[in-house]
């Protein structure tokens, strides 16, 4: 069977490799290669953020948090590392807390936070991991090909389509809306642990070291387009971060960017057929948790490819 996969990001990438790895025939059309893609911005800490169903987001995180921790022993783009997460409320285990090997409370959190908890999650480097992922792609017989498809293309006998925000053209679906995200690359400065810490939706700080620098961030902004980097943003994320990070106070900007996470009331992951009765598998609207649900949701991908193949003579 041969399939085609649309989207690059990391999402585009995972279903691509399973299903390639699966044996079927893939090749991957997109308009953006991967380290142009919003997932190349991410600061990537497993974390399940800006989705829903919950139910659903549980499994698929916990598929994730187990590949990762895999190939954390091989995979140099990929480290599981501790860190801590502070809250303004008090706030009951979240419903993926059992997949942690290490969940604890915090015991003082920092001024300004009533609650918090430590445990180990898999932190992805994503400009090493992303051309990672195309090279196991290719390994497995797969291909990615820049392409700028005005819709979903045919000639193959099943589309995947993971086009993020671009599914407002693609699916034809105005439910899927940007959530800006703007974030730094600072020199690193002794750091090993990542930290959380959210004082109200629109303002968020995160700090999370990686091999050769540190992303700190930063926004959450629904329906903002502008990709353009706002240099008092960024005074106010390195601020935020540095009265819990001191460190950061003299860290060297490395690098600015901006990312649109393309949010949706649920995520999308399902198989449909066109009025004619081609099969097209969509799997988007991941908001801020496509790394994070990766790995799960090409798993489902894979199995849902499987009934098609199961139907076709």
């Amino acid at each position: 069977m041969r399939v085609i996969v649309v989207g690059a990001g990391v999402i585009g990438l995972s279903c691509a490799i399973r299903l390639a790895e699966g044996g079927y025939d893939v090749a991957v059309l997109a308009r953006d290669l991967p380290l142009e893609t919003t997932s190349s911005v991410a600061a990537a800490v497993w974390y399940p953020y800006l989705s829903a169903p919950e139910d659903r987001v549980a499994a698929w995180s916990r598929s994730t948090y187990e590949e990762f921790a895999k190939l954390a022993e091989h995979e140099p783009s990929v480290r599981l590392r501790h860190g801590r997460e502070f809250l303004t409320e008090r706030t009951p285990d979240p419903r993926w807390a059992d997949v942690l090997p290490d969940l604890t409370r915090v015991g003082s959190p920092p001024a300004g936070f009533v609650d918090g908890w430590s445990f180990t999650s898999p932190v992805i480097d994503m400009p090493m991991y992303l051309p990672a992922l195309v090279k196991r792609l290719e390994q497995a017989g797969g291909t990615l090909t820049r392409a700028a498809l005005s819709a979903l293309p045919t000639g193959a006998d099943l589309v995947v389509n993971c086009t993020g925000l671009g599914a407002r053209l693609t699916a034809g679906d105005p439910t899927v809306t940007p959530v800006r995200g703007q974030v730094m690359s600072v020199e690193p400065c002794g750091l090993s642990e990542w930290l959380l810490a959210d004082r109200s939706p629109d303002e968020l700080t995160y700090v999370v070291p990686r091999e050769h620098d540190v992303i700190v961030g930063g926004t959450s902004q629904p329906g903002e387009w502008n990709l353009a980097v706002d240099p008092e943003t960024s005074r106010q994320i390195l601020t935020r971060a540095a009265e819990l990070v001191p460190q950061l106070r003299k860290a060297k900007i490395i690098r600015q960017r901006v990312g649109l996470r393309p949010a949706r009331p649920t995520i999308r992951c399902e198989l449909v057929r066109t009025r004619t009765g081609h099969p097209i598998i969509h799997c988007y609207g991941h908001g801020g948790s496509g790394v994070t649900l990766s790995w799960g949701c090409a798993d489902e991908v894979f199995q849902l490819v499987g009934t098609v193949a199961a139907d076709t003579p």
